[in-house]
C-alpha cells in the first residue's frame, strides 16, 4: 500500500491502527500531546485511548493518565479523555467544558501555567518524566524528519523528551504547510543558555522540520480529520466600540511619537473582541505592520490579504471554518508571510520585551486599581487558564486588556471593587478598554487609576456603586495607598449568586 505522506521506509513500517497505538500507552503514564488552540492535535489515538480507558473502568480497572499539551485542544482529545474519566492531571491550559467541570469538582488535578514556561520546566525535570509523546504531523520526509502540522506548541520538547513516540500523520493538513515552520534547537538550560538570535518578527532562526530519533517511534497512525475550527461571531456594537477606542488610542500614540506609524509587533489573545480589533485595523491608517503572537486568527489573515500586515509569527492557527478553508485553498501564497514557532519562542519573555510587542488580551474582571482576573469565577472556579497573557502582559511595550463592561446580559459588572482572583497585578496592566471608553493607566497611582477606570470603563448602571465603594474605602481603609474594604470584596459576586444580579 502506498503511503505518500510517509516517505521514510523505517517509519512507514510502523504504521498501525489507532487502537493498536493506544494499547502502547500504559496506565499511570505521562503523555505529551500536540495541539494548541484547537489546531494540530491528535484526533484518532486519544479517542482510541478513551475507549480503552472506558473498557478498563467497566472491568473495575482504574486507568488514568497525566496529559501535557501546548494549550487547548479539541473534543477528540480533551473531551473524549475527560468523558472517560481518564485524566488524572492536566497542564498547561484547558478550554474543554467536560474537563472544566471535572477540574472544578475536584476530580481532575490541573496546573495552570504560563505557556512560555512549559518546555523549560519539562527540561528542568520538575514535571517528572515524559513517557509517551503523541504528536500530529503533516508528513514524514525521506530522511525521517517530520513536517509539522497546523500548530507547533511544545511538540519539539515532547519529541525530544519522550521515552516513546506515537505519530499521527494527518492527510487533512495541507502539504503546503511544509516550509512555514521555524523550529529552533538552540535553547539550553543554565548555565549554558545563549542569546536567541531573533531580532525581527520575520527572522527565521531554525529548521523547517522536527528532528526525531526513529528508534523511539513505536507507532505511526494515518488520519484524515479536520482541526477544531470554531466560528467567530460577527462583531457586535460592543466589540466595535472597544475596537474603536483602541484604534483611536493607537492613532494618538503615533501622533505623540510614542509608537511608529507601523505600530509595533501585535499580539492578540483569542476571541471575538480581539478579532474585531484586528479586523478594524484593515481600515486604519497603519501600514507595513507585523505580528509576534501566539495564534493567527481570521483578522490577521484579513490584514495580510489587505496588504496591511507584512507578516505574522505565531505558534498555531485559531481560525473559523471559513478562514481555515480559505487558508488551505491558498496556503502556498501565505507560506512566506506566516511563521509557526515553538511556544517557548513565540511566548519568550525576553523576545517579547526586546521586540516591543503591543499585547491585547481579554479578561473576566478588572478591579478599580487595575488588577486583572483572567482565569477564575468567584475566585475559585477556573474558566480556562492564563494561557500566554502573562508572558505578554508583563513584558509588552504596551499591555492592554479588553472586555465588555458587563456580562450575563448586564447582570454582572466586569469592573469590580477588588478582583476575586488576580492573574495580572496592576503593575502589569497599562491600558484597560471597555465599550464605555479607554483608561490609560501608565504612570498613575492606585487612587488615580481608580478614578480613571470608574469614569472611563465602568458601565453607567454600576458606576454609582463603584463610586460609593471608592468613597467609603478612602474613608475607612487601613491605608490610603490602595483603599480597600476587604469584607466587601466578594460581596458583589455573592450578590449575583443570591439574586441573579449584582444590582441591589
Amino acid at each position: 500500500m502506498s503511503h505518500p505522506r510517509i516517505a521514510n521506509p523505517a517509519l512507514a513500517a510502523k504504521i498501525m491502527s489507532a487502537q493498536d497505538a493506544a494499547a502502547l500507552i500504559t496506565p499511570g503514564s505521562t503523555v505529551g500531546m500536540s495541539g494548541f488552540t484547537g489546531s494540530g492535535y491528535p484526533k484518532a489515538v486519544p479517542m482510541a485511548l478513551a475507549e480503552r480507558i472506558e473498557a478498563a473502568h467497566a472491568a473495575g480497572d482504574p486507568f488514568r493518565v497525566r496529559v501535557w499539551t501546548g494549550a487547548s485542544t479539541g473534543p477528540e482529545l480533551d473531551g473524549a479523555l475527560a468523558k472517560s474519566d481518564g485524566v488524572e492531571f492536566r497542564l498547561p491550559y484547558n478550554s474543554d467544558p467536560i474537563a472544566r467541570e471535572k477540574i472544578n469538582r475536584g476530580e481532575m488535578e490541573y496546573f495552570d501555567m504560563h505557556l512560555s514556561q512549559v518546555a523549560p520546566m519539562a527540561w528542568q525535570g520538575f514535571l517528572g518524566p515524559l513517557d509517551t509523546a503523541v504528536v500530529e504531523v503533516t508528513g514524514v520526509r525521506p530522511d525521517g524528519s517530520l513536517i509539522p502540522s497546523s500548530s507547533v506548541g511544545n511538540n519539539k520538547t515532547w519529541l525530544d523528551r519522550a521515552e516513546k513516540i506515537i505519530l499521527e500523520v494527518n492527510r487533512w493538513q495541507n502539504p503546503a504547510l511544509e516550509g512555514m515552520h521555524d523550529i529552533y534547537y538552540g535553547t539550553a538550560l543554565p548555565p549554558h543558555r545563549v542569546p536567541i538570535p531573533l531580532v525581527r518578527p520575520d527572522d527565521r532562526i531554525g529548521e523547517t522540520t522536527f528532528r526525531v530519533d526513529p528508534s523511539r517511534v513505536v507507532a505511526v497512525v494515518e488520519t484524515e480529520a479536520p482541526d477544531r475550527n470554531l466560528p467567530f461571531s460577527p462583531p457586535d456594537e460592543t466589540a466595535r466600540a472597544i475596537a474603536g477606542h483602541l484604534l483611536e488610542f493607537f492613532r494618538h500614540e503615533v501622533a505623540k511619537g510614542r509608537l511608529p506609524p507601523t505600530l509595533l509587533p501585535l499580539q492578540s489573545g483569542v476571541g471575538n473582541i480581539a478579532n474585531a480589533v484586528l479586523t478594524g485595523l484593515v481600515d486604519a491608517p497603519f501600514e507595513n505592520m507585523t505580528a509576534y503572537t501566539e495564534v493567527i486568527q481570521d483578522g490577521m489573515l484579513d490584514l495580510l490579504a489587505a496588504g496591511k500586515l507584512r507578516m505574522a509569527s505565531a505558534t498555531a492557527f485559531s481560525l473559523s471554518p471559513e478562514a481555515a478553508a480559505a487558508l488551505n485553498a491558498d496556503m502556498a501564497a501565505y507560506r512566506d508571510r506566516l511563521i509557526l514557532r515553538p511556544q517557548e519562542i513565540s511566548n519568550h519573555p525576553e523576545l517579547i520585551r526586546r521586540l516591543g510587542c503591543i499585547a491585547m488580551n481579554g479578561l473576566i474582571e478588572a478591579d478599580i486599581y487595575g488588577n486583572v482576573n483572567s482565569t477564575h469565577v468567584m475566585g475559585s472556579r477556573i474558566q480556562n487558564g492564563i494561557g500566554g497573557s502573562g508572558d505578554f502582559a508583563r513584558n509588552a511595550y504596551v499591555s492592554i486588556f479588553m472586555t465588555p463592561s458587563t456580562a450575563k446580559g448586564g447582570k454582572i459588572s466586569a469592573i469590580v471593587p477588588q478582583a476575586s482572583h488576580v492573574d495580572h497585578i496592576n503593575q502589569d496592566v497599562q491600558v484597560l478598554v471597555t465599550e464605555q471608553g479607554l483608561a490609560d493607566l501608565r504612570g498613575l497611582s492606585p487612587k488615580q487609576r481608580a478614578r480613571v477606570i470608574i469614569d472611563n470603563c465602568s458601565h453607567p448602571d454600576y458606576r454609582p456603586m463603584l463610586e460609593d465603594y471608592f468613597t467609603r474605602a478612602k474613608a475607612g481603609s487601613y491605608g490610603q495607598q490602595t483603599p480597600t474594604l476587604p469584607g466587601e470584596a466578594l460581596s458583589w459576586h455573592q450578590r449575583f449568586i443570591d439574586t441573579g444580579t449584582m444590582k441591589l
